[in-house]
């Protein structure tokens, strides 16, 4: 163990050094103490440089084919960075499937999007918004090299990616516009919520009912940990001291198409991409931090309210009544064995909505360095 944690010191030296011989600043993370760092690929090292850049490539409507949308479009901040609505719409006025998922401690996602166990690397995942045709999201696909032509081109850009790619023969590359986003992402983290505070010493941060919500939380009686657990309420974890990570996609009754356990068409979940049945409506269990500012819920945002997303999981599964999606979700044969239903006193749901609430970290929704550098 010696040996080992001065391999790590040298390693963090020469990290340093590297990033002094090439002029570059070495991003500081805003963690607490105890909390991991993310996990950054080989091949994209952090640097306050590239997340400046990434940081205004985010919020540039010139990367979307008609000039109408960023990133930030779909990922709003006060909205800890979704877009509020029940599914997206691309910049061509196309709905999406499904919504827009938070970016919120994103870095520390082990897989990415709702239900694609390929996607782990931001990088890899920015490309499918920017270049997708099925559905049109920013819509650049038609016109790619739009993006490189910027980079050149607009004084700014010229003088960002130099300095974020000093070792780069051309530095003014789709790639490397995309590597300085998925960097100015990967800073999007949140650790300053009513409930990190308690755990981090301060009795007072929560209130009782809070307090109690938690309890609940967190009992076996509801279960709700079992998807939405560890320090970024997701069984879809990983950081940078990770030996396994974390990866779970699950199915909650939402939808029991026939009462045969499908989903719609267009929203099959996992199954979409492995064909097998029991991956019917089996999507990524998001994370539960700012909950309480992400609404409508869900993947297909068919959910309202959280009061009603404590229905839906209290019942054991959600039953619709009558039309093409009629069936009911308690029943369906692939639904997870965690969703088995509970009862719950009319005060017990008023304690564990204010847990929830206590999840919402106010800094994130409103940090400057994370804001559009266009309005500041």
């Amino acid at each position: 163990m010696r040996y080992l944690a001065i391999s790590f010191v040298l390693a963090a030296a020469l990290a340093t050094v590297m990033y002094l011989l090439i002029g570059q600043k070495q991003y500081k993370w805003r963690l607490p103490d105890d909390m991991p760092a993310p996990a950054i690929p080989a091949d994209n090292p952090i640097s306050a440089e590239k997340v400046e850049l990434g940081r205004w490539l985010f919020y540039d409507t010139r990367l979307s084919g008609n000039r109408t949308m960023s990133c930030a479009s779909c990922h709003i901040q006060a909205l800890a960075f979704t877009d509020g609505k029940t599914r997206s719409v691309g910049s061509t006025g196309e709905s999406h499937p499904r919504g827009a998922m938070s970016l919120v401690n994103v870095a520390y996602a082990s897989r990415l999007t709702w239900a694609n166990p390929l996607l782990d690397r931001l990088e890899d995942q920015a490309l499918t918004p920017l270049l997708g045709d099925n559905p049109v999201e920013m819509g650049l696909g038609t016109r790619p090299d739009d993006f490189a032509v910027l980079l050149k081109t607009e004084e700014r850009y010229k003088a960002l990616a130099k300095r974020a790619f000093p070792n780069d023969d051309d530095p003014y590359s789709l790639l490397n516009g995309v590597r300085a986003i998925s960097a100015f992402v990967r800073t999007i983290v949140s650790f300053q919520s009513p409930y990190d505070r308690y755990m981090g010493g301060d009795d007072r941060a929560l209130g009782e009912a809070a307090i109690r919500g938690m309890n609940l939380f967190f009992s076996e009686r509801l279960e709700c940990f079992h998807c939405h657990g560890g320090f970024n309420f997701t069984d879809s974890t990983t950081h940078a001291n990770a030996r396994v990570e974390q990866v779970g996609y699950h199915n909650t009754g939402l939808y029991n198409v026939g009462n045969a356990g499908d989903y719609p068409a267009e929203n099959t979940g996992l199954y979409d991409m492995t064909g097998e049945r029991r991956d019917i409506g089996r999507f990524k269990a998001p994370t539960l931090r700012n909950i309480s500012v992400t609404a409508p819920y869900m993947h297909d945002g068919s959910i309202a309210t959280l009061d009603e997303v404590i229905d839906h999981y209290a019942r054991g599964g959600r039953r619709i009544e009558e039309g093409e999606y009629a069936g009911d979700g308690r029943l369906s044969p692939y639904k997870s064995e965690f969703i088995r239903g509970f009862d719950l006193s009319d005060d017990e749901r008023k304690d564990l909505i204010a847990f929830l609430e206590a999840l919402t970290d106010p800094v994130v929704l409103s940090d400057e360095r994370l804001s559009d550098p266009f309005n500041n």
